[in-house]
């Protein structure tokens, strides 16, 4: 089995329960996932991801993290810049709504960061110990830069303070961050007694919550009116070419199979819990519907069903 297929297989179930979730609303069912249930899901694998990198960095060596981490700053500022120009030719969006989108993919998916980690280690590839915290450093540069590319067309809410304030301190940036220092603190003797719980049932939790979000997609993607197919096709191509250039890179920088293919998956994903908090409280004129839709609705599966695997065979390849 090449790795593409091993990846896929492995993906099979997360991806099927997302289309359950999303075929659930189609057919009007009564499935939902409570809004608490949700949320506690997110809590878990935001925190299960941070002790998890947290352990594995306390072993690793400082200077491991000086090419990823500079190579997720400099990406972090660049695909921002790349998706409003490549928006302002294929949707009639005004520079306010094209800087809320670039700021959604200028940053990242916890989700799909996640569902890629574990195809990744079940197909064999050993993910570097560093993946967590490019996640964590891919998720603040994109934003801002998505911010200030609209803030010449838009009233900035709250002043650049308050943004960056509003990133930081969400729920994303926290609990990866904190999750980080635990596992650091504790290393791999305390993970040990929290490993059953944040370890064995992690994949478990991951189709849960892929079927809130299904539910979730399919009730936002009738949002999607003006500019409607220049916007499909961003959100489904545009990551997969992101995505793909950056393993490239990766493999010319010395990452590896693992580390090449993580960094494009990072590179192809599109927030939808940091960014959307930001541009809601610092661009009050954007229509959050448009960026949601196409990050949760389009981007969000197509990595799913394409990407992951596309990134992690052209790693393997070139690996």
């Amino acid at each position: 089995m090449d790795v593409s297929s091993a990846v896929s297989s492995v993906l099979s179930a997360p991806v099927l329960a997302f289309a359950l979730g999303f075929v659930a609303v189609l057919v009007r069912s009564d499935l939902r996932v409570p809004d608490a249930m949700a949320h506690g899901l997110s809590i878990y694998l935001l925190l299960a991801i941070g002790l998890k990198g947290g352990v594995a960095l306390r072993g690793s060596d400082a200077g491991e993290l000086v090419v990823p981490l500079a190579l997720a700053i400099g990406l972090g500022l660049v695909i921002p810049v790349l998706a409003f120009v490549v928006l302002r030719v294929v949707t009639p969006f005004d520079p306010v709504d094209r800087g809320a989108i670039a700021a959604h993919y200028g940053s990242t998916s916890l989700v799909t960061f996640t569902a890629a980690l574990v195809a990744l280690e079940s197909a064999g590839i050993a993910v570097p110990a560093y993946a967590a915290t490019m996640l964590t450093v891919l998720e603040v540069p994109g934003i801002l830069v998505g911010l200030l590319l609209a803030r010449r067309h838009a009233t900035v809410r709250g002043g650049w303070s308050a943004t960056l304030h509003e990133i930081v301190t969400g729920k994303s940036i926290l609990l990866l961050v904190g999750g980080l220092a635990i596992g650091a603190v504790i290393g791999p003797a305390g993970y040990a007694s929290v490993e059953p719980l944040f370890g064995e049932l992690f994949r478990g939790v991951l189709v849960l919550f892929l079927l809130a979000l299904g539910i979730e997609a399919a009730q936002r993607i009738g949002a999607l009116r003006r500019g409607a197919l220049g916007l499909i096709l961003f959100a489904a191509f545009f990551p997969l070419a992101v995505g793909s250039l950056t393993v490239l890179l990766g493999s010319a920088a010395g990452l590896g199979v693992g580390g090449a293919a993580i960094l494009g998956v990072l590179c192809a994903s599109a927030s939808y819990i940091a960014a959307p908090a930001a541009v809601r409280m610092a661009l009050p004129e954007a229509t959050l519907a448009y960026p949601l839709t196409a990050s949760l609705g389009v981007t969000f599966p197509v990595n799913l069903a394409v990407g992951i695997p596309l990134f992690a065979a052209i790693a393997g390849t070139l690996g």
